[in-house]
């Protein structure tokens, strides 16, 4: 079969390799529509999971059942499936402790083009079926349905390890396609002030669709002194990192309260370290807390984040800026998520 691949660090190309093997718990699954990350950026630009050679890219797609192991029950061939960017192994010891996403060890729960090859191939091998695919629902247009395998997810989990409560002030740090997502997330939790920081006009006017009431523009000034001035000097109950680099956590401890939260979603691709300051942390004793995480996979999160759609509460299909039709425009895709034109959220490329 054909994928395209991080042929080593900085290099991507189409290869050859043979169709993968099925277990008798998995699935293979051929994909009806993909979208490239910023993930697979860093991956194979910045090298931030180590080098790795001929590996498929790819972890956002859904797609079509071709073969379904012995000893899965829920799903069969021809079924249309979202397949999440996180396929945990749910019978490991660190699923059954609440973190399914670290299942065989830290960030073990991300295997497409981690450890495995990716999904922008004619085929993909999902491990656990039963309980990593989810059935697209009646009423999703499976192009939207790509936003689910990762951008919202991962956009909602930085709500939740924020955990914003009704009338927080909230401050979402990076509005790409996770950050607009963690936008809509916080106003759905119930967020009063939402502050989106970014430049972009395109991810501006979704922000504002999707509920944040003030934009704070990095290029035109330092992004803490906007905030406290716009907070009286108060700052925020929670923030939400959702892009940026290193540095922005210092950037995040000094506008966030005592008390108060930050949840980290950012793929850091660089830096060896991150920056706290002494004083804005209150010496170590003002009880601000930082807690980063990879999004929880599988398939019931699918299904309830779904159904959000089918019920019209969130419109990811707003993220959508780009679609390409068949399978050669990848590459094309991918270029666009490294280079980042300012009518860019998120391309979609259809098989």
């Amino acid at each position: 079969m054909k994928g395209f691949a991080m042929l080593k660090i900085g290099q991507i190309g189409w290869i050859e390799k043979e169709r993968p093997t099925c277990g008798v718990m998995d699935a293979i699954v051929k994909p009806i529509a993909v979208s490239p990350c910023s993930s697979d950026v860093h991956t194979v630009w910045a090298g931030a999971l180590g080098d790795r050679h001929d590996m498929i890219l790819g972890h956002e797609a859904v797609g079509e059942v071709v073969e379904v192991g012995s000893l899965v029950k829920d799903f069969k061939v021809g079924d249309k499936v979202v397949v999440p960017a996180i396929t945990p192994d749910w019978n490991s010891l660190e699923a059954q402790r609440g973190y399914s996403m670290h299942s065989g060890g830290m960030l073990a729960g991300w295997k497409f083009s981690n450890f495995k090859d990716g999904v922008f191939a004619e085929y993909f091998h999902v491990n656990d079926a039963d309980g990593n695919l989810a059935l697209i629902p009646e009423g999703v247009d499976p192009i939207e349905a790509v936003m689910l395998c990762d951008m919202v997810p991962t956009g909602f989990h930085g709500v939740e390890l924020a955990d914003v409560q009704f009338g927080d002030s909230v401050c979402v740090i990076g509005i790409g396609p996770v950050g607009l997502m963690a936008v809509a997330g916080a106003a759905l939790r119930g967020a009063s002030k939402l502050f989106a920081v970014g430049s972009r006009p395109k991810c501006v006017e979704i922000a504002k669709e999707f509920g944040a009431t003030d934009i704070i523009n990095y290029r035109e000034g330092d992004i803490v002194e906007q905030i406290m001035e716009k907070t009286q000097g108060k700052g925020v109950d929670k923030v939400v990192i959702a892009g940026g680099n290193s540095d922005t956590f210092a950037q995040a401890v000094k506008i966030v309260k005592p008390g108060g939260r930050i949840g980290n979603v950012n793929y850091l691709g660089s830096g060896d370290f991150i920056q706290i300051p002494r004083v804005e942390w209150g010496n170590g004793m003002a009880h601000k807390t930082i807690v980063g995480g990879l999004m929880p996979g599988g398939r019931l999160r699918m299904e309830k984040l779904a159904s959000l759609i089918q019920t019209n509460r969130i419109s990811p299909k707003k993220l959508i800026t780009h679609k390409f039709n068949g399978m050669e425009h990848i590459e094309e895709g991918l270029l666009l998520m490294k280079d980042k034109p300012k009518d860019l959220i998120k391309p979609v490329v259809i098989f």
